[in-house]
C-alpha cells in the first residue's frame, strides 16, 4: 500500500436510507424513521456551487456528520459506503475532467465508444477509490484554513487538516475548478500530504495505455470495482484491506 492509499483514507463522505429493519421492536422502528427522514432531508439539499470553499467545506462538515450517523449499518454492511460517494461526493467532481486529464495525450487517439467507456467505468472506478477510503474512517474531524476570495478565480487550491486522536495530523488540499459556461464549481483531484491522486493514477495507467492500450486500463479497473469494500477496524480483513488499498492505489 503505497504513502497515498495510507493519507486518501481519512474523507468521509454521506449516506443512504437502510431499510428491512422493520421486523424491530416499534420503539427501534421509530428512531430508524427518524434518523433516515433527517438523512433523507440532507441528502436532498443541493451544495450551492457558487463558491469553492464553501461546497467543500459544507460537504465535508455533512459527511462527517451524517457517516458517524450511520456507523452502526456501515459496520453491518460496508457496500453502503459506494452508495454514500455515488449519492454524496460525485455531485461535487468533475469526473469526466479527471478522467481526461488522467488519459492525458491518449485521449486524442482513444476511439469516442471507447472514451465514453472509459469515461463512464473510471466514475465508479472513482466511488470505489472513495469507498475503500472510507474503510479507513474512524471519527476524524477536518479543519479548514481560512477562506480566500475567489471572486476572479477559475482554480482554487481548499486547504485542510485531518486530526486524529491516535495519528498525526493529515494535510489535504482539494483542486477545484470553475466551469466556464455553468459558473459552477467542482473539485477534480485531491492532494494528500503532497501527493496528487490524479497524477498518481495519470502514472500508474501510462504504461499500460502506452504497452497494451485502454480496454487494459478499463479492465483493471472493472477488477477492482468488482472488490467488496471492507473496514479497517475489522482485523479480520486487514489482509483483504491491503489487497485493495494495492489494487486500487497502484
Amino acid at each position: 500500500m503505497n504513502i497515498l492509499s495510507k493519507q486518501i483514507t481519512k474523507l468521509p463522505v454521506s449516506i443512504i436510507l437502510i431499510t428491512g429493519l422493520f421486523s424491530t421492536n416499534l420503539a427501534n422502528a421509530q428512531q430508524l424513521s427518524s434518523q433516515s427522514l433527517v438523512t433523507a432531508t440532507l441528502a436532498s439539499e443541493k451544495i450551492a456551487q457558487d463558491d469553492p470553499y464553501v461546497m467543500i467545506e459544507q460537504a465535508a462538515s455533512r459527511a462527517f456528520a451524517r457517516i458517524k450517523q450511520e456507523q452502526k449499518n456501515i459496520q453491518s454492511d460496508p457496500e453502503i459506503l459506494r452508495t454514500i460517494m455515488d449519492e454524496e461526493l460525485m455531485p461535487y467532481i468533475d469526473y469526466r475532467f479527471s478522467a481526461f486529464k488522467v488519459l492525458g495525450k491518449y485521449a486524442r487517439s482513444v476511439d469516442k465508444k471507447e472514451l465514453l467507456e472509459f469515461v463512464s467505468v473510471f466514475r465508479q472506478y472513482l466511488i470505489t477509490s472513495y469507498a475503500v477510503a472510507m474503510g479507513y474512517y474512524d471519527d476524524q474531524t477536518v479543519e479548514f484554513e481560512p477562506a480566500s476570495n475567489y471572486a476572479n478565480e477559475t482554480h482554487a487550491t481548499i486547504r485542510a487538516v485531518i486530526k486524529d486522536d491516535a495519528r498525526p495530523d493529515i494535510k489535504v488540499a482539494f483542486k477545484v475548478r470553475k466551469d466556464s459556461r455553468s459558473g459552477t464549481w467542482q473539485a477534480y483531484d485531491m492532494v494528500a500530504e503532497g501527493i496528487s491522486m490524479l497524477s498518481s493514477k495519470q502514472s500508474e495507467f501510462e504504461s499500460i495505455l502506452r504497452k497494451e492500450g485502454i480496454q487494459k486500463v478499463i479492465e483493471n479497473m472493472r477488477e477492482s470495482i468488482r472488490k467488496p469494500i471492507v473496514l479497517q477496524n475489522n482485523t479480520e480483513s486487514n489482509a483483504s484491506i491491503k489487497n485493495n488499498q494495492s489494487e486500487i492505489n497502484g
